[in-house]
C-alpha cells in the first residue's frame, strides 16, 4: 500500500529524513564553528542549504513509494534511503570543493620559508580593470571573490565591483560581508536586548535558539556611560566609575551576561577607553588569518564614528543597530556599489596648525562638495606629511562630512604605527607581504599607478589655518582670526544654524552671581564648559601633548582658568595617561582644572554632567548665550549640554585657550587672553607651542611598552566589573519591573507568514519639519528633562530624579525610549508656528500635546501618522532607536526633501517607508501644511514594487503629488515586506 506525503506519518518521515540528512551533510561540529572565519565554511553553509532543500524535495517524490505498514522502524527506513543520501553528500561535497575562484587561492610565502597562508589574488584574475579600481573597492571586490558562492554572493556581483568605473554611476546593488562587528554600550545594550528577543522568538516558533548567535567576531566597548560628574579633582576618575556603576550595574551586567550567552562576543568592560581608539590601538587587525586564510579586515560598527578606523586602512562605517544585528548573523549587507571621490593632499602643514583645523577645513570642503552615501579616499605626496593619528582625526569624522568612508590606504605610515602601537613584527610582516601581494599596499617611493575616481578634490596642506567650527553643526568652519566677528554677526543673526537673535540693547548683558562665595560674572559668549574628550583628537598625541604644553606656558605665566568653568580631560584610552605622564604634562593640565574625569566618551555625547547649579541660575536667569568648547565632533543643538546653546568644535590646545579666554567674543589676534603674574597682557602667541615643541613631545613620550602594558590587561576589567554576577542561561530572564532594560515589542504575535505590504491611508501628520533635522533631534541622547513623559514614566515607577541617568543609558528599554522620540528640547516643528520644544498639535482636537502623547491619541483611535521634512533628515550617529522610536509611536512613512544614509536604511529596517519630494519641491511648495491627512498608494504585491519608483501621494483636500519610494536595494524590499529587518533575518534562519 502506499500512501501520500500528506500524511501525518509522511511529514514525521519527511522532517526525520531531513534531519538525518542536515546532520551528515552539515554535522553539529560544522554548525557551531565561525562560518564568517574561513571562506571555505561560508561556502559550505550556504551550499549545504540549497542541497538539504533538493534533497527534501526529491525525498517528498520517493515517499510515494514507501509502505508505512512495512514492520520496519521509521529509522530503518530512512537508512533505505542511503542511495539517495550518499548521492546528495556527494554534490554537497563538490559544490562545497568547486569555489568559483578557486583557481586564484594562492600561497603566501614567509620570507624565511613556510607560508603565512593562502590568499584569494586578485592579480591572478589577470583584469587590467582591477589596477585602476580605488583601494576601497579592492576591498570590496576582495570579500565577493573569497565569499563567492553563486548563492548569497554571485560571480556576477564580482563583475559588477570589477566594472566599477561604468556600474557605480548606476546605482547598483552588491552583497558585502564584513570581518566584524563593532559596538558600544549605548548601541550595544539594544542590539543585545534584540538578539535575546529574537532568541525568544524563535523558542516560541519552534525553531532552534541557538541559530541566533553571532558567526562574526563581535567586539563590544563599553564606553559612553561615564558622566563628567566630578570634575578639578585628583579621585574624579574612581568618583566617576563609582556612579557610573551604580547608575549602570543592571546594564553592565546584562552586557556581561551576554557575553557568556552569545558566542563570538568580546566586551571590553567600563574604564578601558573610548570604543574607536580601543579599535585603533588594538582590536583593529588590518589583515586576518584565521584557519589560514588570508584577508583584509573590515567591519561595520553601530556608532558613525567607526570610520576612524579608516585611517589605519581598514574599511569601516557606521550602521544602525539592526542592520549591525543581520550582519553577525551571517547575512550580507546590501549595500549600493558607492562612487569614490579621489581627494588629493599636498604640501605640509604650517607651524602651528592642528590636525583638528585640518580636519574641519576638509569636513567644510567634502560637505560643500556632495559625498552623501560615497567613499573619500586620499592619495597624493601630502600623505607622507599625516601621521596616522592625523589620518585617524581626518577618517573619524567622515558622517560630519557625509562619506561613508574616509580611507586612507596602508602605507609605511601604518606599518610604522602598528608596531608602535605594540604589534608583532611577524604580524606587521604578514601584513605587509599579504596587501603588497594582493596590490593593496600603497609605496610612495615607488611610481603609482593612476586610479580612477568618480570625482576629484586637492588641497595643499599648507593652506589650512587655525580654525573652529559651530555654534550648531561641526561644518560652519569658522577661521579663527575671524571667530570675534563670526560671534558678534550670530548675536545678530535671526535663529538659525547661524543666528540667536539676540537684541541689540541686550548683546552687552552681564549677569553677576556668586560662586562658591566669590564674584562671578557671564556674558553672551561666556564659556561654562571646556572639554578635551572625543574619540576624533584623544587618540591623537599631537594635540593632547600640544594641549599640556599650553597649559604649562600658560602656568608659567601665571594664567588660570576661571573656577566657575567646567573643566574636564577623558583620554580615549590609558596609553593617554601614560604619556601625559611621561611627557610630565598632566601636572599642569591638573593646575589649569583638567584632571582625568574617566576614560570614555564624554561631553561629545551629551554627558557633560550638571553645571554648578550658581552657574546654570545665572543662564538660566538671565536668558545668557552660553558657549561649550570642546574637541569633540559633535556640536547640534541640545547634545553637550541643555544651558549651552553655542557649542564650538576645536582642537585641544584651543580648549585649553579658550579656557584661559573664558569667552568665545575674542580676537585672539588682538585681544589679550588675560593678565600675567606680572602684571603683563598675555596674548595667544605667547601660550601656543610650536609644530616642533610638539613633535619632540611626541618623540620623548610616547612610547611602544605603553600601547603593550595598556591591552595587556584590556579585558581583565576592574574589580566593579569583575565583581558583577550574572546568571549562566541562554535566554534572557526579562524583569518587568526594570527601567533599564525591557522586552521589546517588536516579535510580539510574530508568525511565519510575512505581512506583505502596507500602504499608508488618511494618516495624520505627526511633526512637520525643516531641514537638517538629526537623530539628536530625533533620539536624543543625553540628559531626561525633568517634564518630559519619559522623566513622568520613570517618577511612576519610582525612579528618582538624581537616578534618571540620561536616554542614552536606559536604550535597553523601548518604554522609555519611545516617550523619548522627538523628546529634544531645542525640536523646531512647523505645527507649532515657530515654537521650540518637544511638542506638537494633535491635528483633530488642535491641542498642544508632547509628541509622545499625541502619537499615542493617534494610535489609540486606529490612525496611521507620517512625517514631513526637509533636506539631510536623520544626519547625525547612526542610532537605531532614530528608527525604532518612531515605529513605536506608529509612524509608517516619512517624506522628506533627503536622507542621511544610515537613517534612511534604519527605517526600512523598522518598516516605515522612506519617501522623497521630487527635486525642488517639498512641503513648502507644494503648500502643505501638516494638517491634512495623506494617503500613500503602493503597490499591492512586493513584485510590484521596484527600488526607487514613484508613487501618488494624496491628500484629504484635494492635493496630489509624487514622491520617490526609496527602497534603494532588492534586498530592503524584501525586509519591508517582513516587517523590518529582524523578522525577516528570523523567518529565513528557521527555515535553512
Amino acid at each position: 500500500m502506499y500512501i501520500s506525503t500528506s500524511s501525518s506519518a509522511a511529514s514525521s518521515f519527511l522532517r526525520a529524513a531531513s534531519s538525518y540528512t542536515r546532520s551528515r551533510f552539515f554535522p553539529s561540529s560544522l554548525r557551531n564553528l565561525n562560518p564568517a572565519s574561513s571562506s571555505a565554511l561560508n561556502n559550505q553553509r550556504s551550499t549545504a542549504s540549497v542541497v538539504v532543500r533538493s534533497f527534501h524535495s526529491s525525498a517528498s517524490r520517493w515517499c510515494h513509494r514507501l509502505d508505512w505498514r512495512s514492520p520496519f522502524s521509521l529509522r530503518a527506513q530512512i537508512r533505505a534511503l542511503n542511495p539517495v543520501i550518499e548521492r546528495f553528500q556527494k554534490q554537497f561535497a563538490t559544490m562545497a570543493a568547486e569555489h568559483p575562484f578557486k583557481e586564484v587561492l594562492t600561497s603566501l610565502p614567509k620570507p624565511g620559508g613556510g607560508e603565512f597562508g593562502k590568499f584569494y589574488s586578485l592579480p591572478a584574475l589577470n583584469d587590467p580593470r582591477i589596477d585602476k579600481l580605488p583601494y576601497s573597492i579592492t576591498i570590496l571586490l576582495e570579500s565577493a571573490v573569497r565569499n563567492c558562492d553563486n548563492f548569497q554572493v554571485k560571480k556576477e556581483d564580482v563583475e559588477k565591483i570589477i566594472d566599477w568605473g561604468n556600474t557605480s554611476p548606476k546605482q547598483v546593488e552588491i552583497p558585502f560581508k564584513p570581518a566584524r562587528v563593532l559596538l558600544q554600550d549605548f548601541t550595544g545594550v539594544p542590539a543585545v536586548v534584540d538578539l535575546a528577543c529574537m532568541r525568544d522568538a524563535m523558542n516560541k516558533l519552534g525553531s532552534d535558539t541557538s541559530k541566533i548567535n553571532p558567526l562574526v567576531p563581535v567586539d563590544l566597548v563599553i564606553d559612553h556611560s561615564v558622566q563628567v560628574d566630578v570634575t578639578r579633582s585628583e579621585n574624579a576618575v574612581q568618583e566617576n566609575m563609582e556612579l557610573e556603576f551604580r547608575r549602570n550595574k543592571e546594564r553592565f551586567s546584562f552586557l556581561k551576561w551576554g557575553s557568556t550567552a552569545f558566542h563570538n562576543m568580546l566586551v571590553v568592560p567600563p574604564g578601558s577607553g573610548i570604543v574607536h581608539q580601543v579599535n585603533l590601538e588594538y582590536l583593529g587587525r588590518v589583515v586576518f588569518n584565521t584557519n589560514g586564510t588570508l584577508y583584509p579586515d573590515s567591519v561595520v560598527g553601530t556608532d558613525s564614528h567607526t570610520t576612524m578606523i579608516d585611517g589605519l586602512g581598514v574599511a569601516g562605517w557606521g550602521v544602525g543597530g539592526i542592520e549591525a544585528e543581520a550582519a553577525m548573523l551571517g547575512q550580507p549587507m546590501s549595500m549600493v556599489l558607492p562612487g569614490v571621490v579621489g581627494f588629493k593632499l599636498s604640501g605640509k602643514l604650517r607651524n602651528g596648525v592642528t590636525a583638528t583645523d585640518l580636519v574641519l577645513t576638509v569636513t567644510q570642503m567634502l560637505r560643500k562638495h556632495g559625498v552623501v552615501g560615497k567613499f573619500v579616499e586620499f592619495y597624493g605626496d601630502g600623505m607622507g606629511e599625516l601621521s596616522l593619528a592625523d589620518r585617524a582625526t581626518i577618517a573619524n569624522m567622515s558622517p560630519e562630512y557625509g562619506a561613508t568612508m574616509g580611507f586612507f590606504p596602508v602605507d609605511h605610515v601604518t606599518l610604522q604605527y602598528l608596531r608602535l602601537t605594540g604589534r608583532s613584527y611577524e604580524t606587521v610582516a604578514m601584513i605587509e607581504s599579504y596587501l603588497r601581494a594582493n596590490k593593496m599596499f600603497v609605496d610612495y617611493k615607488e611610481p603609482q599607478q593612476e586610479r580612477v575616481y568618480s570625482s576629484y578634490l586637492e588641497l595643499n596642506l599648507a593652506e589650512v589655518e587655525p580654525c573652529v567650527s559651530g555654534p550648531k553643526r561641526p561644518h560652519d568652519r569658522v577661521p579663527l582670526k575671524e571667530m570675534k566677528a563670526d560671534w558678534n554677526s550670530c548675536l545678530n543673526n535671526k535663529v538659525g544654524f547661524k543666528g540667536f537673535a539676540v537684541p541689540k540693547e541686550a548683546q552687552e548683558k552681564v549677569a553677576k552671581f556668586s560662586f562658591h562665595g566669590k564674584p562671578a560674572e557671564l556674558k553672551h559668549g561666556s564659556v561654562v564648559i571646556t572639554a578635551i574628550t572625543s574619540c576624533t583628537n584623544t587618540s591623537n598625541p599631537s594635540v593632547m601633548l600640544g594641549a599640556g604644553l599650553v597649559a604649562k606656558k600658560a602656568c608659567e605665566l601665571g594664567l588660570l582658568v576661571k573656577p566657575w568653568i567646567k573643566t574636564s580631560l577623558a583620554p580615549g584610552s590609558g596609553v593617554v595617561t601614560k604619556y601625559l605622564l611621561q611627557s610630565g604634562l598632566q601636572e599642569y593640565l591638573n593646575k589649569q582644572g583638567f584632571h582625568i574625569v574617566g576614560y570614555g566618551c564624554t561631553t561629545c555625547i551629551g554627558n557633560s554632567g550638571e553645571l554648578d547649579e550658581s552657574v546654570a541660575s545665572a543662564i538660566s536667569e538671565n536668558d545668557i548665550i552660553a558657549a561649550a568648547v570642546l574637541s569633540g565632533n559633535r556640536n547640534f543643538e541640545g547634545r553637550v549640554h541643555a544651558l549651552t546653546r553655542a557649542n564650538y568644535l576645536a582642537s585641544p590646545p584651543l580648549v585649553v585657550a579658550y579656557a584661559l579666554a573664558g569667552t568665545v567674543d575674542i580676537d585672539f589676534d588682538k585681544e589679550p587672553i588675560g593678565t600675567g603674574k606680572d602684571g603683563k597682557s598675555i596674548f595667544f602667541k605667547d601660550i601656543w607651542p610650536s609644530s616642533e615643541e610638539v613633535a619632540e613631545a611626541v618623540q620623548s613620550s610616547v612610547l611602544p611598552d605603553m600601547f603593550r602594558s595598556t591591552y595587556q590587561a584590556i579585558t581583565k576589567g576592574n574589580p566593579m566589573w569583575n565583581q558583577l554576577q550574572v546568571p549562566s542561561s541562554t535566554l534572557y530572564t526579562w524583569d518587568p519591573n526594570s527601567t533599564y532594560i525591557h522586552e521589546p515589542p517588536y516579535f510580539k504575535n510574530m508568525t511565519m507568514e510575512p505581512p506583505g505590504v502596507h500602504g499608508v491611508k488618511d494618516a495624520y501628520c505627526l511633526l512637520n519639519f525643516g531641514d537638517s533635522i538629526t537623530t539628536d533631534h530625533i533620539s536624543p541622547a543625553g540628559s531626561i528633562h525633568k517634564d518630559s513623559p519619559a522623566a513622568k514614566f520613570l517618577l511612576d515607577r519610582g525612579v528618582e530624579r538624581k537616578d534618571f541617568n540620561s536616554y542614552g543609558s536606559r536604550r535597553g528599554n523601548d518604554e522609555v525610549m519611545a516617550r523619548g522620540t522627538f523628546a529634544n528640547i531645542r525640536l523646531v516643528n512647523k505645527l507649532l508656528n515657530g515654537e521650540v520644544g518637544p511638542k506638537t498639535i494633535h491635528v483633530p482636537t488642535g491641542e498642544k500635546l508632547y509628541v509622545f502623547d499625541a502619537a499615542m491619541r493617534y494610535k489609540d483611535a486606529g490612525h496611521d501618522t507620517i512625517v514631513l521634512a526637509g533636506a539631510e533628515y536623520g544626519s547625525g550617529s547612526s542610532r537605531d532607536w532614530a528608527a525604532k522610536g518612531p515605529m513605536l509611536l506608529g509612524v509608517k512613512a516619512v517624506i522628506a526633501k533627503s536622507f542621511e544614509r544610515i537613517h534612511r536604511s534604519n527605517l526600512v529596517g523598522m518598516g516605515i517607508i522612506p519617501l522623497c519630494f521630487k527635486s525642488g519641491e517639498d512641503a513648502d511648495t507644494l503648500g502643505l501644511t501638516g494638517h491634512e491627512r495623506y494617503t500613500i498608494d503602493l503597490p499591492n504585491k512586493i513584485s510590484d514594487i521596484r527600488p526607487g519608483q514613484d508613487v501618488t501621494v494624496t491628500t484629504n483636500n484635494g492635493k496630489s503629488f509624487t514622491c520617490t519610494v526609496r527602497f534603494d536595494t532588492e534586498v530592503e524590499l524584501a525586509y519591508f515586506n517582513n516587517g523590518g529587518i529582524l523578522p525577516y533575518v528570523i523567518r529565513n534562519l528557521i527555515k535553512q
